[in-house]
């Protein structure tokens, strides 16, 4: 396998102040836009870079999830639907290269005019555009989308929606869409709307739908049998109208996909190794050394594939909910991270084989850097500095322990932070406010959910060192989706994928509007104008500089708030699979993520 490791440095290196960047493509139609600088790919570009444009059609994928399904809408609120649905299921106007921070191609579309400053954004569809049942995609359809789901659908959508000014058709395949504020990204995000078929939903509740409607799409599969909470399989539709296009062309190569559910993840990994499944995505480094070795690898049936990518680590622990009262304080926050004792923990779960995320972008070139910040970032951060938490201007580290279990440093710490926002041990070994009143909180987990349960039972045990006792509540999906959904929880598991190139999502992710909006990624309830004005930075940066220093920045907001507890990162992907699943040898900068599993795989056996 190849990975071009220093790609995205050099890509970022070409970027150029925004004013020069956004005439590039002004008021000409283009086959593709790059947030910065020019698509990689020329307009005659035979496939994506990491797909097989060769690669034989036919066989079958299945994989496992731990939980159920309700719904077969992934684009609203109310429901849990399989969450592959979101991409396999539907196309939007563009598509994105996964070899690229931030460009996107034409899908539905097959050109993408801008104006001067990308204040608007005009595409043209491609004639042969037709949903699953043989209808033509319309400009109709377009629109009504858009408003649909940027007003019923789910609160992801609605954003964009709220910047946009005005949607028109300006000629019989082209929409044109004017924002109402200055963000370069817009025009990016504006391509990548799900486009779904408007005359299956007269009369009918878009917002209410469940198994009872499969949204008709455009998609190259189709959903074409499901048992409700059991398995939903789709087939690759053989009338597939766009299966000659240069960004389709060695993609969709499997007939079938299958998601099968299971109430755990010790049930999932044995219908793996018992063939029901034939692909399995590992995140315990531990446990793939130990236990990915029965019959069918030990005779070659399986392989065992380890895949690097170059994204940020995003964040994955522990998430503090900062609507409770008890986790106001960032006092609170900092001794309950100091009480986590992440080196013993890791080396109980992985055998200390997987490093820890020490921040938001960490392992990318979009991570902040280690002591105080200086130049551009400490520049930015600076007007802020009254609002900033300790460690944003001079410099911060997790804490560390010495991977004992006693962890009596920063124990000893933990209780210094408690006692300096107003509790104390009493006699009885509790932590009490100056009332009296027991420190405690909940902390919810998925049923099934086997690895963050085993991390919590471990903590819990630490957190009898300061005097707490937290309860513990597992719920099925259905409960957990509704209870995170509505911000009902103290503490719960939290993982953020964080993209190459962020942008606008950021808010949806860290704005002040999901403190009370339901639906919102701010499971957190963070509300820091430092952030937004930094995200704000970020969109409408210069250069190269100040979009890096704006997302160092940022990144030292996320990460000294102490809103998350890390747990440890997954720099590599682990997949087994079976041997007749094939990928090609060149992987995207991003990796194993969004689509590239199923998307490029193909089904040849030997």
């Amino acid at each position: 396998m190849k990975l071009n490791i220093f790609k995205y440095s050099g890509m970022l290196a070409g970027v150029v102040t925004a004013v020069s960047i956004a005439g590039f493509a002004a008021a000409e139609p283009k086959h593709g836009i790059a947030m910065y600088g020019e698509p990689q790919l020329p307009p005659d570009f035979v496939s994506l870079p990491y797909a097989n444009p060769n690669a034989p059609k036919g066989g079958t994928i299945a994989t496992g999830e731990v939980g159920t399904f309700d719904s077969l809408n992934p684009y609203i609120l109310k429901g849990s639907p399989p969450w592959q649905l979101r991409f396999l299921g539907v196309e939007s106007l563009m598509g994105r290269s996964w070899d690229e921070p931030f460009t996107l191609y034409g899908l539905l579309a097959e050109s993408i005019e801008v104006g001067e400053n990308r204040e608007w954004v005009e595409f043209t569809l491609r004639p042969e555009a037709r949903f699953s049942d043989g209808t033509p995609v319309t400009v109709e359809d377009v629109i009504w989308s858009y408003e649909t789901l940027g007003t019923v659908g789910h609160p992801r959508y609605h954003g964009l929606w709220k910047k946009i000014e005005s949607a028109e058709k300006t000629g019989e395949r082209s929409v044109k869409f004017t924002f109402n504020e200055a963000d370069r990204e817009l025009a990016l995000i504006a391509g990548m709307r799900p486009i779904l078929k408007k005359a299956q939903w007269d009369g009918v509740d878009f917002a209410d739908s469940s198994l009872d409607i499969v949204p008709i799409t455009t998609s190259p599969y189709v959903v074409d049998q499901y048992e409700a909470g059991r398995v939903v399989v789709m087939k690759r539709n053989d009338d597939y109208w766009g299966k000659d296009l240069p960004f389709r062309r060695g993609t969709m190569n499997l007939d079938e996909v299958r998601m099968e559910f299971f109430g755990d993840g010790t049930a999932q990994f044995e219908a793996f190794k018992a063939g029901v499944l034939n692909s399995n995505r590992e995140f315990n480094a531990q446990k793939w050394d130990q236990q990915y070795a029965f019959p069918a690898i030990d005779a070659g049936d399986v392989v065992k594939s380890v895949l690097p990518h170059e994204r940020p680590s995003g964040i994955t622990g522990f998430v503090m909910n900062t609507r409770r009262e008890a986790f106001q304080d960032w006092r609170v926050r900092d001794a309950l991270l100091h009480a986590f004792n992440f080196e013993f923990i890791n080396n109980a779960m992985t055998d200390g084989k997987q490093p820890r995320i020490t921040s938001y972008y960490s392992n990318s070139i979009l991570g902040m850097k280690e002591g105080p910040a200086d130049g551009l970032v400490k520049e930015f951060l600076t007007p802020f500095a009254d609002e900033l938490l300790p460690g944003a201007l001079e410099g911060y580290a997790l804490p560390v322990s010495d991977g004992s279990e006693a962890n009596r440093r920063n124990i000893r710490k933990a209780l210094q932070q408690f006692e300096s926002a107003g509790y104390s041990v009493d006699d009885t070994g509790v932590l009490v406010d100056a009332n009296g009143t027991p420190f405690t909180f909940e902390i919810l987990l998925k049923s099934g959910s086997s690895e963050n349960i085993a991390i919590i039972e471990l903590y819990t045990k630490a957190l009898e060192r300061v005097g707490i006792t937290p309860t513990v509540t597992t719920v099925d999906g259905a409960q957990y989706k509704d209870r995170t959904t509505n911000y009902d929880f103290d503490m719960t598991y939290y993982r953020r994928g964080l993209s190459l190139s962020p942008g606008n999502e950021q808010y949806a992710y860290w704005g002040a509007d999901g403190i009370t909006e339901p639906g919102s990624r701010n499971w957190m309830g963070m509300n820091s104008p430092a952030a937004e004005a930094m995200i704000d930075k970020m969109l409408n940066s210069g250069s190269r500089e100040e979009f890096l220093a704006a997302v160092r920045a940022l990144d030292r907001i996320l990460t000294t708030g102490r809103y998350v507890i890390p747990i440890y990162q997954f720099n590599i992907s682990r997949i087994a699979h079976a041997k007749e699943l094939k990928y090609p040898e060149n992987l995207p900068i991003y990796g194993d993520w969004i689509g590239w599993q199923p998307d490029v795989w193909w089904f040849e056996a030997d």
